[in-house]
């Protein structure tokens, strides 16, 4: 019995704000004259582009808008026909790329199509990049990638050139809120704060919502940042925000990490408790390495986030010494930061946020956080009166 419904199975009302690029996708997915063998798909973090790769997987493998079971499936991300790549690494490993690449050469198991969905595709490094070029150039007729990363310009030429391009809209603060809303029945004005202290990531507005560990946590941030004046104040708040950044991340991986380790030793045969054979160390130390990996890249996340919400009071205290209130990001700060504002020029702002910069630029190259962020901050407190 074939299972129908009177509205479409793909989810695209998913996509929020994205009425555009679902318009062309859905179009694509129905006429094949319209599909590119090759797609990418940016926008800034928190724009939608995973869900709306997955919605567009959907569409290409399923046999219709009404094929719920199949698509319901690839929602899932268990259907044969469907592979992705989601990073938990600080990059995109070449025998990852490898991997999918000879995925790819699959002809489509039960579907329409075979989709690669390739998230963090920036997190590639160019002698990654090239493994998946011949695959984008020369792919199976029915084999269709779809690539998310932030910009055009965080890939290659060669593997922007093998790729039709479609840029997410930048989400509004109330288009953010009024999902939280409906998703989390959280109250609307603490809904309209997650979103505009998120700067639109629906991710972390959905945290900042539901998490009041996570609010409390960035206020704190925020106020050591305007109420640090010395070195002593610059060596306490920096050591404080890389410690945050490592206890948020044990727990966000530990309780994982143990299931998987549990999952593993079941699978292989070994009961709790008992001595683990030579035979199985080997996999519990590729786990352990994997796991290792992917705890470096939460932190990394983690203080990447906090750069951002410090790059959002600094460019709101430039606004303010051009005179200008609309479109402030941290409102609950406004008499602290208007008094910083009046007592510096305002060519110390932008020497912040060009120091904001290049700080995320170091720890993208495995500089000692705290020493980086203490460098930003002895940016932020020089000539200020103590």
């Amino acid at each position: 019995m074939t299972l129908t419904t009177t509205a479409p199975a793909v989810p695209w009302g998913d996509a929020l704000g994205q009425d555009a690029a679902v318009d062309v996708l859905r179009r694509a997915a129905a006429d094949p004259s319209q599909l590119a063998h090759g797609w990418l798909l940016t926008g800034p973090p928190g724009s939608g582009r995973s869900t709306l790769a997955l919605a567009f997987a959907a569409a290409l493998i399923a046999e219709g808008d009404h094929d719920v079971a199949t698509m319901k499936q690839v929602q899932a991300g268990s259907h044969p026909d469907l592979t992705q790549l989601r990073t938990e690494g600080v990059i995109i490993t070449i025998r990852q790329a490898r991997d999918i690449v000879e995925r790819s050469y699959y002809a489509p198991s039960i579907g329409r199509h075979r989709v690669i969905v390739v998230e963090d595709a920036d997190r590639m490094t160019e002698r990654t990049s090239n493994v998946l070029l011949k695959a984008l150039e020369e792919p199976p007729e029915h084999t269709v990638w779809v690539l998310c990363a932030p910009s055009e310009a965080d890939l290659l030429p060669t593997i922007r050139s093998r790729v039709r391009t479609l840029r997410l809209r930048e989400l509004e603060v109330d288009d953010v809120a009024q999902l939280l809303v409906e998703r989390t029945g959280v109250d609307a004005t603490l809904a309209e704060q997650a979103a505009r202290h998120a700067q639109r990531h629906i991710g972390m507005a959905h945290r900042l919502a539901t998490d009041e560990a996570s609010r409390e946590r960035r206020e704190q941030t925020l106020r050591d940042v305007l109420r640090a004046r010395g070195i002593g104040d610059v060596v306490e708040v920096a050591g404080r925000i890389v410690q945050a950044a490592n206890d948020d991340a044990k727990a966000l991986t530990a309780e994982r990490d143990e299931a998987e380790r549990a999952s593993l030793l079941h699978t292989v045969g070994v009961a709790d408790g008992a001595k683990v054979p030579p035979a199985v160390r080997s996999q519990l130390n590729a786990l352990k390495e994997d796991q290792e990996k992917r705890a470096k890249r939460s932190v990394r996340d983690g203080l990447d986030r906090v750069l951002t919400d410090m790059q959002s009071l600094f460019r709101d205290i430039a606004l303010l010494q051009l005179g200008r209130t609309a479109g402030l990001i941290n409102v609950e700060f406004l008499d602290e930061m208007r008094e910083l504002g009046s007592a510096w020029g305002p060519r110390r702002a932008l020497a912040v946020l060009d120091h904001i910069a290049e700080t995320r630029g170091a720890l993208g190259h495995n500089v000692q956080p705290t020493l980086a962020l203490e460098s930003l901050l002895i940016t932020i407190v020089s000539g200020r009166k103590p």
